[in-house]
């Protein structure tokens, strides 16, 4: 009988993050999980650590209990990160370290971690954003921190691509989670107290070329994609998942 593959996930215990975490259970996987708060309920075998994706040291821990537990690593998911909306003039130091370390150096952290632990045919995917392609007004330091995510994708594609080991993003537009709704109603996010719902389907009917938004599942379904085989000829890339929103 063939082993499992192996998948760690940052930031899998909520929105899209579960979405991927199902996805790869549901694949057969071995999977482990990281947040910064421990949820209440964890499916059977899941190996779970609370940690800080913004220290070095516990993103190394996160990976070597993976190897620990399940004596290899194949897929490495880099998916915790914040959004939150505010002006220019109201930007202060900790909201700047809150956005931008979680998702810069979250994702670089976990890069480092995860590929010092994988072998040829590793699969790092990063989780990005539309945000991380084009600027919106009040979202500056998302923004910032999106972009990042990209350029680190696309450095360690390079790097990392001798060793056999693929780096790719993916860049969703907005994805109807419990968390986007509670963001979206920020005077500074773009309802501007209007009604989420009500926005929301404005943008799918005028932005988006499908006339909807993507489910945190078709993210999943993405993210599983370039963890495989079928992907294998696929690194550097960071794909969007928009329904047509930024045609590429």
């Amino acid at each position: 009988m063939s082993k499992r593959r192996v998948v760690a996930i940052t930031g899998g215990t909520r929105g899209i993050g579960l979405a991927i975490r199902d996805k790869f259970l549901d694949r057969g996987y071995a999977v482990a999980l990281c947040s910064r708060q421990e949820p209440e309920s964890l499916p059977t075998d899941v190996l779970y650590c609370q940690v800080d994706v913004r220290k070095k040291d516990q993103m190394a821990d996160f990976v070597r209990q993976t190897v620990d537990r399940f004596d290899s690593l194949d897929v490495f998911v880099n998916n915790a990160g914040i959004s939150r909306w505010k002006a220019l003039e109201s930007i202060d130091e900790p909201f700047l370290d809150e956005i931008v370390r979680t998702s810069l150096e979250g994702t670089l952290w976990g890069c480092r971690a995860a590929a010092g632990a994988m072998e040829t045919g590793g699969s790092i995917v990063n989780l990005s954003s539309l945000a991380g392609k084009r600027g919106s007004a009040n979202n500056s330091a998302y923004c910032a921190a999106k972009f990042a995510v990209n350029g680190i994708t696309q450095s360690l594609a390079k790097e990392l691509g001798p060793r056999g080991i693929r780096v790719n993003a993916v860049c969703p537009v907005y994805v109807e989670t419990e968390r986007i709704h509670a963001v979206l109603k920020d005077p500074a996010a773009p309802p501007h107290g209007d009604p989420v719902d009500a926005y929301l389907g404005e943008f799918a009917a005028s932005e988006t070329a499908l006339g909807r938004l993507p489910t945190a599942s078709e993210v999943a379904d993405v993210v599983y994609f370039l963890a495989g085989d079928e992907s294998s000829a696929i690194t550097g890339q960071c794909l969007n998942v928009d329904c047509g929103t930024l045609p590429q």
